[in-house]
């Protein structure tokens, strides 16, 4: 990440990937409610997160 987000509390709303992969925890959220919460290493083979991930670009 950036310089400028470094030793702060930042929050990102991006729907690109490599951006989202940079993050130090990441939140997916469903209907308003955290459903999942990790790195992109630890949620990249399962559940919402995955589903995310995974879906060819169009």
């Amino acid at each position: 990440m950036s310089t400028i987000l470094k030793d702060r509390t930042t929050l990102i709303i991006a729907n690109r990937l490599g951006t989202i992969r940079q993050a130090d925890r990441i939140l997916v959220l469903e209907q308003g409610v955290i459903a999942e919460s990790g790195t992109h290493e630890q949620m990249v083979n399962k559940g919402l997160y995955y589903m995310l991930v995974s879906q060819p670009l169009e």
